[in-house]
């Protein structure tokens, strides 16, 4: 008798309305590829809690901004930790999962992350600039992002908001981790049309930034995607360290690419059951 395969809940929103993007493609296209080394099951993420237990592992994907469900959000992670229920990417990450404070932590530490602060007496600590970006500490995918005038930035700081500079960037570019290893990158070249994206041939200077984000989020398991934009200087500064649920844009990679991508994935998740020791029953 064969070895029982391992049972993964594939959490995902297959309706979730992204702007010029489809995720639902992308976790139908990975599912279809992951199904040949696993019995796979997909869910809306207001229902993982409950259907959990059933499963020996839980994969979260394209399940859209928390905001949408903070509730059913918390009341999973919840859950997961009661019971030790091995959830991918694992909950621990430092990243966006647990909100945006670490681009408060690294910009005040000195790390090449655009300035960030979240207090009006700190201001002063941000570089002069015509306009600022005003970001909600919860949001995710530009919800409740705005683009002020320098003099209507203050009025704006209460605490539930982060300031930092508008970056007039020349490019915006995403790195793409599988674990610890590099897998891909992508570039948007017109900032006007972020979502257009191209494959991208890294430096060994971009992948030391980007790689620096990577080893301090300390995840030993999961996809991550470093966002970056290339400041005036040419200097890369952070923008987002994705560390939950990270849209991978594989429709922007040839076929070759994608598969390469799925067989780095199918490899992590096997290598995940076994050191959490959720291998199938």
């Amino acid at each position: 008798m064969s070895p029982a395969r391992p049972r993964l809940l594939y959490v995902t929103d297959l309706a979730y309305p992204a702007r010029g993007r489809r995720y639902c493609d992308e976790d139908i296209f990975l599912t279809s590829r992951l199904r040949e080394d696993f019995d796979l099951a997909l869910c809306h993420p207001r229902d993982a809690a409950a259907l959990m237990d059933g499963f020996d592992a839980v994969v979260v994907r394209n399940s859209g901004p928390v905001l949408a469900y903070q509730d059913a959000y918390e009341a999973f992670r919840t859950r997961a930790s009661a019971t030790g229920k091995p959830v991918y990417n694992p909950l621990t990450g430092r990243g966006d999962m647990a909100g945006k404070q670490y681009l408060l932590d690294l910009s005040a530490a000195g790390h090449p992350v655009i300035p960030t602060v979240d207090r009006p007496h700190d201001l002063h600590l941000l570089p002069e600039a015509r306009r600022y970006v005003v970001k909600p500490r919860l949001g995710a995918d530009s919800i409740g992002l705005r683009v002020v005038p320098a003099a209507g930035v203050r009025d704006l700081v209460d605490g539930s908001v982060l300031v930092q500079p508008h970056v007039d960037f020349a490019y915006e570019v995403s790195f793409y981790f599988v674990d610890h290893d590099f897998q891909y990158a992508l570039h948007a070249p017109d900032p006007d049309r972020r979502w257009q994206l191209q494959p991208y041939e890294p430096t060994p200077g971009d992948l030391e930034f980007a790689r620096h984000f990577i080893d301090w989020n300390t995840l030993d398991h999961g996809i991550q995607r470093v966002d970056a934009c290339r400041a005036p200087d040419g200097e890369l500064l952070l923008v987002e360290l994705e560390d939950l649920n990270p849209y991978l844009s594989l429709d922007a990679l040839d076929e070759a690419g994608r598969e390469a991508f799925t067989a780095a994935m199918a490899a992590s998740l096997r290598r995940f059951l076994r050191d959490a020791g959720a291998t199938g029953s």
